[in-house]
């Protein structure tokens, strides 16, 4: 295996947070079909691309092991995953179950939504959708990723975002070795991410519903028939193909309530904190390994 953009040789990184660079550069080459199932690597491997110690190497596939993105194989390393059909069924389904809920469910919300991300989703989106009529798809799998995450980031739950995020990842491993092997892809694949941004911007949640729906359901739509697979008894099809059903009146919004004393304080106990759980899928700020910058567009 060599670093993308390395010519065969070590790629250049930055000296900090190792551990989570060296995990979003092997991110990258999975999603982007470079490194494909059943390839096996060991630490050591992986310390000597990236020209760092065995620890932070360990550390970041671990990290990707525990997120589902890897295998961890006692006595041979780590394996890239094989997904297959049935398991890209299940992450489109458990994707689109969320998003719709959360566009019917999630407009009358006290708080709101963070509008100050729109000009950022603005300039991901053009990035997403010039890779995408361009074909470039080593660079949409990145744009398009990091888009639906600061989509998904003006609800204002971070955990949401992070799980249709790691949901999204496992989706191009699937996808993109089969959209790659299929020649040209110029205009290919899905590029209305800036018609969602002026419906977000309108706040015009029913038609941003819609496109979202288009979305889902074109991704599904194109990967069967590269591969020749019937979509039948793919229940979810029908929340993507029928008219929007409309969400119950939102309450009129209210100054939010205090918090109620926890009874642990009462008998001075003081509050126990709860672990917070976090889901994969959040990772720092990418680079392009070689270049020790972050990927264009992104």
């Amino acid at each position: 295996m060599t670093a993308a953009g390395t010519g065969g040789g070590r790629a250049l990184i930055r000296r900090h947070s190792l551990r989570e660079q060296i995990a979003d550069a092997l991110r990258d080459e999975m999603m982007a079909g470079r490194l494909p199932a059943g390839r096996n690597f060991t630490v050591k491997e992986i310390a000597d691309i990236y020209g760092v110690s065995a620890t932070p190497a360990r550390e970041a596939l671990v990290d990707l092991a525990a997120q589902g993105l890897l295998v961890s194989e006692p006595h041979r390393g780590f394996t890239v995953p094989e997904f297959s059909w049935h398991d890209f069924l299940e992450i489109f389904e458990a994707r689109t179950l969320l998003t719709d809920n959360a566009l019917r469910h999630l407009s009358g919300r006290p708080h709101g939504y963070d509008w100050s991300r729109l000009a950022s989703l603005r300039r991901r989106a053009d990035a997403a959708a010039r890779a995408a009529r361009a074909g470039q798809l080593d660079v949409l799998v990145g744009c398009d990723l990091r888009f639906w995450q600061e989509a998904a980031g003006v609800l204002c739950n971070g955990r949401i975002a992070d799980y249709l995020g790691w949901l999204r990842i496992q989706s191009w491993m699937f996808a993109a070795p089969h959209l790659r092997a299929g020649g040209d892809l110029a205009g290919v694949c899905w590029d209305r991410h800036g018609e969602l941004v002026d419906r977000i911007e309108a706040r015009d949640r029913a038609g941003a519903h819609r496109i979202v729906n288009d979305y889902n359901l074109a991704t599904v739509e194109l990967l069967a028939r590269r591969l020749g697979q019937p979509l039948d008894g793919v229940a979810v099809l029908r929340l993507l193909r029928e008219p929007l059903i409309p969400p119950p009146a939102a309450p009129a919004e209210r100054p939010p309530a205090a918090a109620p004393r926890p009874a642990s304080a009462a008998v001075g106990l003081g509050r126990v904190p709860m672990p917070r759980f976090v889901p994969p899928g959040r990772f720092a700020r990418p680079f392009r390994p070689g270049s020790g910058e972050p990927a264009a567009g992104r």
